[in-house]
């Protein structure tokens, strides 16, 4: 009970100082007043002091549930953590030039998808598959651009999905998009599965400095690490050496890989070359993210109107059937009718008086 008070409220606290006035069936009567000079002269009635009681606290329940539904009470608002199936995903998106190529390396023409078209379809999709799970999104060329914080809001999030469609730069700066997508996790509490999520068709050299710094972003993070690497057919995949020299500006995608491997936390790759080989990609990520969440409820504040309302209604309804019950709608005629049949009717004249005879 105490736990319930400080939630309650009032919309018009002003009103309630009218609320004395609830008081006034303690000091008259709502009963027709009787002919008996000392009703205390009559034995105690149990009953009819039950009823007087009763018809004094329905003019009590009467007045002050008018006085406190003018007032409009309500229950405020509050938030509610439960916990869920799902997980905090932060979505990093290429958004260089190269991206705006089809899966074949080349411009889209009629009903062919660019990777980014297609890949920003597929993620839409992927929003929502669970009520709990949160996003972020972030899309990086030459600089990272944050486009919506983590947020349970999946409509926000598949818009701004659909809001990076502006042709892209190109430069891959990973490195600096790595870092943002890691800073959307903030605290978070324990046990909450994170997961990182790079949607890109290349990479870039990381600097080995920027190396080590991203290297503790993770280990502080610790999320789980998903590249989804958008492979153009007929370039080469992330696990082929190059023929020549093997190094970070020779093979980058390799070496990229290479890094991820070399961070410590759960980390997969996924090769698409098309479409569906995306959409397959995303349906694995999904059903391996499939953890226990904490998240927040928000409940709007309650109107009690109704229920003051209804209080003030039932008082009014046993006061109304109390002054029906002082009305004789039943014994009056027969009292009436009793009493014309006591009463003869005058004679009108003196002829009337006199009885008749019988004809001779």
């Amino acid at each position: 009970m105490t736990a319930l008070l400080p939630s309650l409220g009032v919309a018009t606290p002003w009103l309630l100082w009218l609320l004395p006035l609830a008081l006034l069936p303690l000091l008259l009567s709502v009963t027709r007043r009787s002919a008996v000079s000392s009703v205390a002269a009559a034995p105690e009635d149990p009953l009819s002091s039950g009823l007087r009681i009763a018809l004094t606290a329905a003019g009590i329940l009467a007045v002050g549930g008018l006085v406190l539904a003018l007032a409009g009470p309500y229950r405020a608002g509050e938030r509610v953590t439960r916990t869920g199936i799902g997980a905090q995903v932060s979505m990093l998106i290429d958004r260089s030039g190269s991206m705006n190529e089809t899966f074949a390396g080349r411009q889209p023409s009629g009903a062919e998808e660019s990777k980014a078209m297609a890949s920003r379809r597929i993620l839409r999709d992927f929003v929502g598959e669970r009520a709990h799970d949160q996003f972020a999104v972030t899309a990086f060329s030459t600089a990272p651009m944050l486009v919506v914080p983590m947020t349970d809001r999946h409509d926000a999030v598949r818009a701004a999905i659909a809001a990076i469609d502006r042709p892209g730069l190109d430069y891959t700066n990973v490195a600096r998009g790595l870092g943002m997508a890691l800073s959307q996790f903030g605290a978070g509490a324990p046990g909450v599965s994170r997961a990182l999520l790079l949607v890109s068709d290349g990479a870039a050299v990381i600097d080995p400095r920027i190396q080590a710094q991203l290297r503790a972003e993770f280990t502080r993070v610790q999320p789980n690490l998903y590249w989804l690497f958008l492979r153009t057919k007929g370039s080469p995949s992330i696990h082929d050496k190059p023929a020549g020299e093997d190094t970070p500006q020779a093979a980058p995608e390799r070496h990229l890989d290479l890094f991820f491997k070399s961070l410590g936390v759960p980390y997969r790759a996924f090769e698409a070359e098309g479409a569906d080989a995306v959409a397959n990609a995303v349906r694995q990520i999904e059903a391996l993210e499939r953890d226990p969440i904490p998240y927040t409820e928000e409940r709007p504040r309650r109107d009690l109107s109704g229920w003051a309302y209804g209080i003030a209604a039932l008082g009014l309804l046993l006061l109304v059937l109390a002054k029906l019950a002082e009305t004789d709608f039943v014994r009056t005629p027969a009292r009436l009718s009793s009493k014309r049949r006591a009463d003869p009717a005058p004679a009108t004249d003196g002829a009337a008086a006199v009885p008749k005879r019988a004809a001779a």
